[in-house]
Order: structure tokens, then sequence, then C-alpha cells
């Protein structure tokens, strides 16, 4: 048992955070199942069209652009933030429990699932900037890489196994049957967050309240801002491919539900390997190069979708490395990213400054989802796709004019007070 120990990460091996893991992880799980069951709900039974599925996509990111500067300042302002999130994962799960129900029901609409992915979308901008906090309380500063690394290989997990089962459920059962393990997910990430007691950082004083405090932050910090700037850019190309994607490659690339599974799933390899091996990267290579090379390997490969073509093996297999390398891309840049996000900003100001950042990255998601259903029409979805997967590659380009050479780890990146 002692030798099985010593194989076991020193952070899983302290309680919190295992169980604040696992919960996590098992959350990441169901929303791998719900990405993939929510559109094919949209598309197999309710036969939605371009456009609807473009509305799908962008509700339930709208909630980032409506309400997250808000939120940050509320989660800032009230503290309690295992609370918040533990009440999000709860409205979740209850939340998609509805859409099982109205299928049984004969009631299902694309309203309702508009409706749906709304909330749900609402909630999960509560739970994501109280996240920030929880995980600063959690992890000491020194462990910010490592910690990021083991999220992100739970994350990795969830992608390997995920649309798998997802695509499973969904030929077993139906498309809105399988967002039944989703809603079970929220019920164990709930149940891992009533079990931690974390020490929070103190709620706001009333002088450090102002919503905006958060953007005018990130404003004055370059790595800060140039980060942002590469994360719009990349959402807002990302939203406008992922909005077409599953309808683009279902029917006019002809891949089925089994197929999905077998791209979406074992892909997530490549992902489980960054995760693994991102500590170690940042450590040779420095945080801030290592920020670089995730960013480049996380938008770079989207350009194989639209040039995928010729025999089905071969659409299925050029789809199956770009999931492969967008997924290694996105592990490395999240680590790297999270990590210089959580040293850079101070405790006071973080919901906020969070805030801040799902707003920018995540609150343009909606219009360019609403881009792709107009481009896709004027267009047509090739064409829409090409644009998304070039303006997407270019997103680098922010990062350049920073001397990320110098940026060896966190300990170049000491917070400065908000005031």
């Amino acid at each position: 048992m002692a030798r099985l120990e010593r194989h076991v990460p020193a952070l899983l091996r302290e309680a919190p955070f295992r169980r604040y893991w696992i919960g996590q992880g098992a959350s990441l799980l169901g929303d791998q199942i719900r990405m993939l069951a929510l559109p094919l709900t949209a598309v197999l039974v309710l036969h939605a069209t371009a456009t609807g599925m473009a509305f799908l996509s962008a509700i339930g990111m709208l909630p980032w652009l409506l309400f997250a500067v808000h939120a940050g300042a509320f989660v800032d302002r009230r503290g309690k933030r295992r609370q918040t999130m533990l009440a999000a994962d709860l409205a979740r799960a209850a939340l998609l429990l509805a859409v099982p129900a109205a299928f049984l029901l004969h009631v299902i609409s694309l309203l309702l699932l508009l409706a749906i992915a709304f909330l749900v979308g609402t909630c999960s901008v509560f739970f994501s900037v109280a996240s920030s906090t929880l995980f600063v309380a959690l992890v000491s500063r020194d462990r910010y890489v490592e910690a990021g690394s083991l999220l992100s290989g739970a994350r990795s997990g969830a992608f390997l196994i995920g649309p798998g089962i997802g695509g499973y459920l969904i030929q077993l059962f139906s498309a809105p049957f399988a967002l039944l393990a989703d809603a079970l997910s929220f019920l164990a990430s709930a149940l891992s967050l009533a079990t931690i007691r974390p020490v929070e950082p103190p709620a706001a004083t009333r002088e450090a309240r102002d919503v905006l405090s958060g953007l005018r932050f990130i404003r004055s910090s370059p790595i800060l801002r140039a980060s942002l700037g590469a994360a719009g850019t990349m959402s807002l190309f990302q939203s406008i491919f992922s909005a077409l994607y599953i309808l683009y490659a279902t029917r006019y690339l002809h891949v089925t539900p089994f197929e999905w599974g077998i791209i979406l799933g074992p892909s997530s390899v490549g992902a489980i390997l960054a995760s693994v091996l991102a500590l170690r990267l940042s450590r040779v290579i420095g945080l801030g190069r290592t920020l670089l090379l995730g960013t480049l390997f996380y938008t770079m490969p989207y350009l194989l979708v639209p040039l995928a073509g010729g025999p089905h093996v071969l659409v299925v297999t050029m789809l199956f490395l770009a999931e492969c390398a967008v997924g290694a891309g996105s592990m490395i840049r999240e680590i790297s990213s999270g990590a210089i996000q959580a040293a850079a900003i101070p405790d006071e100001v973080r919901a906020r400054a969070t805030a801040g950042f799902v707003t920018v990255s995540s609150g343009i998601r909606p219009i360019g989802a609403l881009a792709a259903g107009l481009l896709a029409e004027i267009l047509g979805l090739h064409p829409t796709i090409w644009i998304a997967a070039i303006g997407a590659s270019l997103a680098f380009l922010w990062l350049l004019p920073l001397r990320l050479g110098r940026m060896r780890s966190v300990d170049h990146l000491a917070a400065p007070s908000a005031s």
C-alpha cells in the first residue's frame, strides 16, 4: 500500500483537493456527454436546421455575456464560493432532468432545448467565477501548475471516455435519455463540494465591489491583456466552428454517432499525455513559451476539418487526428494560462477578474454562433468552416509582442494589490 501511495500525486493524497478533483472529474464527464447529446437531440429528434443549431449553440453561451461580470461582483461581495458552486450544481441537475421527461411526455421542442441550454449556462456562469477562488483556497501558490495538471488530466479523461459513453447511450437509449448521465454528474460534483470546508478568502470590502474593476485590472496587466485577446479570438472563431461542426460532419461527411465516439473519445489520449507532461514542459521551456506552444497546438489542427475528404475512412482519420492535436494543445494552454491567472490576480478581485475573462472569452461565443448561422446561409457550410479554422489559427499573434521567454514560472508573476 505504501508503495502504491508513492505513485499517487501528493495533492491527491490530501482529502479536500482529492474530493474536489473527483467531483470536477465526474461533472466534466457528464459535460462531454451533454455536448454530444443535446445537439444530437436537436438534429435527430427535432430535425433542426443550420439556423436552429446556431441558435441552440448561441443561447447556451449567452449567459456568459449577460451575467458574468455581475456574477463575479456577486460572488466577491457574498463570499461563500463553495455554497454558490453547490447550488449551481443542484440547479443544473434538475434542469437537465426536464429533457428526458419532456421526451417521454411527447412535449419536447426546440424552444424547450433553448430554455434549458440558457438556464444551465446561467448556472455555469456562477459556478465558474466562484471556482477560481475556491481553487486557490485549496492549493498553495507553488503548486498551481501541478494542481492545474491534475484537473486538466481529469478533463482529458472525460474527453477520452465521455463521447464514447455518450455515443453508446444515444444509440442504446436515444439522445434525450443520455442527458440523465450529465444530471447525475452534477449531483456527484455537489456531493464532493458538500464534504469539503476550505478556508476561503474573505468577501470583498464595500469599496472593492465595482463590477468593472476586474476588467480594468486585466487591462492593466500586459500578460493578462494579451492572454484575454488570444482567448477572445479563439472563442469567436471556435464558436463559429462548433456551432456547425456536428451538422457539417453528420450531414456532409456522413459521420455516424458511433464514429463520433471514435473521433471524440480515443482522440483525447493526446490530451491526457499533454496534461501529464505539461508540468515538465513548463520547467524545460518556461511557463510563457508553454502558453504559446499550447495556443498553436490548440488552434492550427482545426484546418484539418475543412481539408477532410476522399474515402470515408480517411475523413474519419483526419477528424480523429484534428481532435488529438486540439486536445493536446487545449490541455497545455489551459494548464499554463490557468497558472498565470491564478498567480497574477490578487484574491480581492479574483472572481471579478475571472468574470472579466469569461465575459470576453465565453461571452463572445453567442455572437460567433449567430454569425455561424448567417455565414452558413450566405456562403454555405464548407466555406464557413474554413473561415472559422483560419481565424482561430491566428490567435497566437496576440502573444508574440510579449517576452514570453523570460516568464519561466509563476515567480515572475507576483500578484499585485488590486487597489
